[in-house]
């Protein structure tokens, strides 16, 4: 992971600075890309720490007040890295581990940036592919009305400019899915059928580049300086999923000690 985080600094360096690498930075990179496997543990790296008092909505267990998310840093079959989640009461922890354990072998869009969330509140609606029938037409007339040029039946069907309007993007704690690969579809608890809801979703960027509304004021002039660039403002952990995709953890609304379940979307 330190030499994952070094590479991420001599890239920032070269491009701020507008120079090549240096001799001994190529150098370093040859070592890193033609290191061998080295056949050792795989730790899993810390992926989120959330305290209830911070994060409306993280509705903890009885007795916890503090959520840990870990996961590997490499892919799986599912093309996800495995997900851990720890309920721990922030009071109940006495040992800080100072220095955890790294990983001898991991991908480097799966290493995430240190950084500090600033939670905010906003209300979400259902993706359109989650609404049936008439109230799913009026909403599509209303989007419709939204879009000047544009008459209702002039899209295709792949195209829902609704939910750029009503669904948030980037790093959250409950709300609606983004279906943007398939069709919503049920996701049952695995061990009492019940369905599933999303806890937290992990996503690559915080925003889209050219979906303004979304951006918060204080970046909208960083976002317009950098465009659609890796690392720009809108990726602050430096993570990326599969191709820029989201994963959602989604876990059972009548007990936290049933697995939970993950997605890709």
């Amino acid at each position: 992971m330190a030499d994952v985080r070094l590479k991420r600094r001599m890239r920032e360096a070269k491009d701020s600075e507008h120079r090549d690498y240096t001799t001994e930075e190529w150098n370093f990179l040859l070592r890193m890309e033609n290191r061998p496997a080295s056949g050792g543990p795989i730790a899993m790296l810390p992926v989120a720490q959330l305290y209830a008092r911070d994060v409306p909505g993280l509705n903890p267990p009885e007795g916890a007040d503090l959520l840990q998310v870990l996961w590997c840093p490499n892919e799986h079959g599912d093309c996800l890295p495995k997900t851990a989640l720890f309920w721990r009461s922030a009071a109940a922890i006495s040992d800080v581990l100072v220095d955890p354990p790294e990983s001898a072998e991991c991908q480097e869009d799966l290493v995430p940036e240190p950084c500090m969330i600033d939670p905010e509140q906003v209300i979400e609606y259902p993706n359109s592919g989650e609404l049936e029938g008439e109230l799913r037409q009026r909403v599509d007339r209303w989007t419709m009305d939204q879009i000047p040029g544009v008459e209702f039946g002039g899209l295709e069907d792949d195209d829902q400019p609704y939910d750029p309007l009503c669904l948030a993007p980037g790093w959250k704690i409950g709300g609606w899915i983004d279906w943007n690969m398939q069709d919503p579809y049920p996701t049952p608890c695995p061990t009492c059928g019940t369905p599933t809801e999303p806890l937290l979703t992990i996503a690559s960027t915080e925003w889209a580049f050219d979906i303004h509304h979304w951006i918060p004021f204080e970046d909208q002039a960083a976002n317009i300086s950098w465009g659609a660039v890796q690392g720009s403002p809108s990726m602050p952990t430096q993570i990326c999923v599969s191709d820029a995709n989201n994963q959602i953890i989604r876990i059972c609304s009548t007990s936290h000690e049933h697995p939970h379940i993950q997605m890709m979307q």
